[in-house]
C-alpha cells in the first residue's frame, strides 16, 4: 500500500469523494495522525450512514440521534469498516473536517496539519482484528509518505479534544497497534543476512 503523491489517494482504498474539505494553510506540513471511532447510529455497525454523513447524503430524519446533528458538515480522510475495508473520502493533501476544536503540541486547529482516520466502532465494543491490520498497513504507508508522522505524533481524538471527545475509546488497543507498527519498523530496518 502506498500514497499517490500526485492525487493524495491511498492505493487500495475505495474513493468516495466528500465535499466537506478545503485547502490546508500554505506552508503547513502534515505531521499528526488522529485516530477516531464512529458508529451511526451509536453502537450500530454496517450500513451506509457514515458514508452518508461524510458525503452530505444522510437522511437526518431516519433516526432520533441524527436530529441534533442535522446539517452538520464533517469528513475524515479515511474510514476503516469492521471487516477492514478501507474507504477514502478526502485526498490526503487536503484538509478534512474531522478534528473540530482541537489542539496538539501547543498548536490549535489540528485539521490544518493532520490526517484523520475513522474506525467503525464505539466506546462500548472491541475493535476487529481486520481493522487493526488495515490500520497498521495504512499507518505505515502514511508514515512513508509523511515522515513527520512519528509514533509520538499518532494520537486519539480524545487527546486533541479531551473536554468533548472520548474516541477511539477504551476498547481501542493502543499497545497492540503500536507494537505492530514497531515490529514492522524492526523488520524493515533489520540487516540482510
Amino acid at each position: 500500500m502506498r500514497v499517490d503523491q500526485s492525487t493524495g489517494l491511498l492505493e487500495g482504498a475505495r474513493f468516495v469523494p466528500s465535499p466537506n474539505y478545503d485547502e490546508r494553510p500554505a506552508g503547513i506540513g502534515i505531521d499528526v495522525l488522529v485516530i477516531h471511532a464512529i458508529s451511526m447510529p451509536p453502537g450500530e455497525f454496517g450500513g451506509s450512514d457514515v458514508e452518508g454523513l461524510f458525503c452530505n447524503g444522510l437522511d437526518f430524519a431516519c433516526h432520533p440521534y441524527y436530529q441534533p446533528i442535522a446539517g452538520l458538515t464533517v469528513s475524515s480522510h479515511l474510514f476503516i469498516r469492521r471487516d477492514g475495508e478501507l474507504i477514502q473520502f478526502v485526498p490526503l493533501q487536503a484538509r478534512a473536517w474531522h478534528a473540530g476544536a482541537s489542539a496538539f503540541d501547543g498548536r490549535s486547529r489540528v485539521n490544518d496539519f493532520s490526517i484523520g482516520i475513522e474506525l467503525e466502532g464505539s466506546d462500548y465494543a472491541p475493535f476487529e482484528e481486520a481493522q487493526y491490520r488495515t490500520l497498521a498497513e495504512v499507518t505505515r504507508a502514511l508514515q512513508a509518505a509523511y515522515p513527520a508522522i512519528t509514533p509520538e505524533r499518532i494520537v486519539g481524538h480524545c487527546d486533541i479534544a479531551p473536554d468533548r471527545k472520548t474516541d477511539p475509546g477504551p476498547y481501542f488497543n493502543w499497545s497492540r497497534y503500536r507494537a505492530e507498527l514497531r515490529d514492522a519498523r524492526l523488520v524493515a530496518t533489520a540487516p540482510s543476512p
